[in-house]
């Protein structure tokens, strides 16, 4: 599930963060953008800074763990994409200022932002959560992306415009279970009118879509990309 938040023009966020008038780019419609992309050394979050890269972008992805951004900037660097990164723990403010000071440093600006950084460290009745795990949830997934939109809006604003896309859960819509055998997930299946899982690629391009210039007069949307699975309340 993806928001999008746009921004029209100096002080105005209304949700997609996008320039107006952007112009195409030879090498994409994202050639010469700066990308920040949390959470990106693996999974969805990897699959999006690799697609963002290859449409043009310089991509500066984040890890909590050092040795995970290594590995990824490696991994795509090795197909001639423009990316770098540095250790982020999206919860922690001085990983988030860094963040943004690793794309200024670098590339002088910020015009996309994907924030993609979430925990769910409880499993179970929501009833039975804890304050801890309340705390936790709220700290990382609300609290901490809306300070990260604080520290980048003003940068953005500065080029003209951005991208911003917040990255959420389709479990928001329509809760499901994890599975641990096979009779569980074809039960789950039996919701997915494409009749298979997702795959991080699928979540790619997107997201690569609503930072680009097509996507110019999209702004404050939530797109799921579910296999068909309900998606509505």
């Amino acid at each position: 599930m993806w928001g999008r938040l746009r921004l029209a023009g100096p002080g105005a966020v209304r949700g997609s963060l996008r320039a107006m008038g952007t112009a195409g780019a030879s090498r994409g419609g994202l050639a010469d953008k700066v990308a920040l992309v949390t959470a990106s050394t693996e999974g969805i979050g990897f699959a999006v800074a690799r697609r963002l890269a290859q449409d043009g972008a310089h991509v500066v992805l984040s890890s909590r763990k050092q040795s995970n951004v290594d590995r990824a900037v490696a991994e795509l660097r090795a197909q001639n994409l423009s990316v770098s990164g540095t250790v982020c723990h999206a919860g922690k403010a001085e990983d988030r200022e860094r963040l943004v000071a690793t794309a200024l440093e670098r590339h002088g600006g910020i015009d996309i932002l994907v924030s993609n950084a979430a925990v769910n460290p409880f499993f179970g009745s929501t009833l039975d959560a804890s304050e801890d795990v309340w705390n936790k949830i709220l700290q990382i997934n609300v609290t901490a992306t809306a300070l990260l939109v604080g520290l980048v809006v003003p940068h953005m604003e500065k080029r003209g415009g951005g991208s911003i896309v917040l990255v959420s859960s389709i479990a928001g819509f329509s809760p499901f279970p994890l599975w641990k055998d096979e009779a569980v997930k074809e039960k789950m299946m039996e919701n997915l009118r494409l009749q298979r899982l997702g795959v991080p690629s699928d979540c790619a391009g997107i997201v690569s879509f609503l930072c680009s210039p097509d996507a110019s007069y999209i702004t404050g949307e939530t797109v799921v990309v579910g296999g068909g699975a309900p998606s509505r309340l």
